[in-house]
């Protein structure tokens, strides 16, 4: 099958209506706004090189002009997506590229029209490939495989329209739009059909590793608050705790609700719950730097800390308690008080597991519960460290 115009076009139209209907469906599931741009700037292609067609059958403003304008807003739909996956607002005069290309329809018909036409619509799609590629930049190492193929597909894409804007001033260079006459224009083509499926395949790569990276990033979490669960804490803890030593003990404080049955009893479930909320958002704006901490279930929380000491200790333990009971005598005031006990354990080397390091916690709340309720207690090592 001979590469010319036609072919190639109608391999684009192909390529791009495959592309759009894919990440359409990628967007229908899991409703990322990114794929939304990039799908339509492919059902911008598509329309545009149908409209390309046109050409031979004389209705060049159509299949010229317009079209080729249409392969300036992919582009930019392609910028928008870009900038909507790095969450980096672009500023309103990048607008302004569709203020340049109606410009053009001013252009007198000439010798230089064609050449001219092609010069202003390669640098206003390099535009935008070019800074969508450089939006994906400062991200370096963090980004997907995917989402840097997506930044170097981008960037060569870029830099190819830049080359091809400046053919044109090429002494003696063949560029007819009418005819698809010209040999920067049949590469062109070529180049659009292999960079429209290289695009593709970067941008579902890239979003693909996103959904991946949120699955496991939901699976680590808590659902209703947010903090770790036992199997991220796990997960952490060895690298929290690896430098644990007598001058820098660590330290575990494992915190259980008192009459938290009473609150679900009288306000509901859904009250209970609050609760819980309240006292995670307790725990986040107390936590030390360097610092761990998750919901083991329940109303049973977990706090790690290194280079801690007794008094480090109990104060913390001490604020989340009164805090706590300051927020439910007024919020949820029951017949006996909605407290925290706490049962805290330091240690001066670093545990065998997480689980020994609990069941010692569990040691002291069961003491504190036991001795009265609302109140903290710590065993293990007694000195500062």
């Amino acid at each position: 099958m001979p590469l010319d115009p036609p072919t190639m076009l109608t391999i684009s139209i192909a390529l791009a209506a495959a592309a759009s209907l894919y990440l359409a469906i990628e967007w229908r599931s899991i409703r990322e706004p990114s794929l939304l741009f990039w799908s339509a700037g492919f059902a911008t292609i598509t329309v545009g090189s149908t409209l390309a067609l046109l050409r031979s059958s004389g209705f060049l403003l159509i299949g010229i002009w317009f079209a080729n304008g249409l392969l300036v807003t992919a582009h930019f739909l392609f910028l928008l997506g870009v900038a909507r996956f790095t969450q980096i607002r672009l500023s309103p005069a990048w607008y302004l590229i569709f203020a340049t290309w109606l410009v053009m329809l001013l252009l007198p018909d000439g010798p230089l029209w064609s050449k001219v036409m092609l010069a202003a619509n390669s640098l206003l799609v390099a535009l935008s490939t070019l800074k969508a590629s450089s939006l994906l930049r400062p991200h370096g190492k963090s980004l997907s495989v995917g989402a840097v193929q997506l930044r170097y597909v981008l960037l060569g894409h870029g830099i190819f329209y830049v080359a091809k804007a400046l053919t044109v001033v090429i002494p003696g260079t063949l560029i007819d739009l009418a005819a698809f006459r010209g040999e920067i224009i049949q590469i062109s083509l070529v180049e659009g059909a292999m960079a429209i499926m290289l695009i593709a395949l970067s941008m579902t790569g890239t979003e693909r590793y996103r959904r991946e990276k949120q699955i496991a990033r939901l699976a680590e979490r808590d659902p209703l608050t947010a903090l770790y669960n036992r199997r991220a804490l796990e997960k952490r803890a060895p690298r929290l705790l690896e430098h644990v030593s007598p001058e820098h003990p660590g330290a575990l404080l494992l915190i259980d609700i008192d009459n938290f049955k009473l609150v679900n009893d009288q306000y509901g479930h859904t009250a209970g719950d609050r609760l819980l909320i309240a006292l995670s958002e307790m725990i986040r704006s107390v936590l030390p730097r360097n610092a761990l901490t998750a919901r083991l279930g329940g109303d049973e929380f977990v706090i790690l800390l290194n280079s801690a000491s007794s008094e480090r200790v109990m104060q913390l333990g001490n604020t989340l308690r009164e805090q706590f009971l300051s927020t439910t005598s007024q919020t949820f005031p029951t017949t006996a008080a909605v407290t925290l006990s706490i049962g805290a354990s330091l240690f001066d080397k670093p545990p065998a597991n997480l689980t020994a390091l609990i069941e010692q916690g569990d040691a002291a709340l069961y003491e504190s519960k036991r001795g009265g309720r609302n109140r903290l207690r710590l065993t293990g090592l007694t000195t500062p460290g």
